[in-house]
């Protein structure tokens, strides 16, 4: 019966729920300009937001099964994972804890196949808004560029979570937001690739607190 929930009914309620409630919401693009470079990319490209900015972005970015999601192995994985399918993304199973190395290849041969991936830049279990070596380190492996990107939303709930879980209010205004994109030469030294996480987790900082204002 768990089984059976968690496969077919559960998923199915939360696509629902998250798509019907994001249909209420009304948004205004910060940067449509830096949205449109992406987009306009024929190339592969790592797209990355911090995990407690994840709810609205995930319905944004629906329909797009060229975008591969990295998710937990886990059982709660799981759930998470047919979510995506049903929003029309591709999923990757792993983690930077478990099975971290198959992971990364594997996200490596999807850069190189020219498709792109979204990840989550201070992980899944954080420290909150502090970014990962993992993109970069992917980028400078690849060449592929990482755009940085975030929503604010007017009326919002923050959850009591260690990422400050952002939930837009049904009704109320998102602001999109993205920056320009961060690149890095293959075979970067540590102290780059140091340098370049620096300036992804200023930028995701830089542009969440504009979202947030407007």
């Amino acid at each position: 019966m768990k089984k059976l929930l968690f496969n077919y009914v559960i998923p199915y309620l939360l696509f629902g729920v998250v798509y019907l409630w994001c249909m209420t919401l009304r948004s205004k693009n910060l940067n449509e300009e830096e949205e449109n470079h992406f987009k306009n990319l024929t190339g592969p490209y790592i797209l990355t937001l911090w995990h407690g900015r994840i709810f609205y972005l995930f319905y944004y970015l629906r329909r797009h099964p060229d975008y591969f999601l990295l998710i937990s192995p886990s059982e709660d994985g799981d759930l998470l994972a047919r979510l995506a399918r049903l929003m029309g993304y591709s999923v990757i199973r792993g983690s930077t804890y478990k099975k971290a190395v198959s992971a990364a290849r594997s996200l490596i041969k999807v850069l190189r196949r020219n498709q792109r991936i979204i990840i989550i830049a201070d992980g899944s279990r954080g420290p909150r808004c502090v970014a990962q070596p993992g993109s970069v380190q992917l980028a400078g492996i690849t060449g592929a560029p990482i755009f940085p990107m975030t929503f604010g939303a007017k009326n919002k709930v923050i959850l009591n979570s260690w990422d400050q879980f952002a939930i837009p209010l049904p009704f109320t205004r998102c602001a999109l937001n993205f920056s320009s994109p961060i690149s890095l030469s293959q075979k970067s030294s540590e102290q780059t690739i140091e340098e370049k996480r620096l300036e992804l987790e200023n930028a995701l900082n830089r542009i969440s607190k504009a979202s947030d204002e407007g």
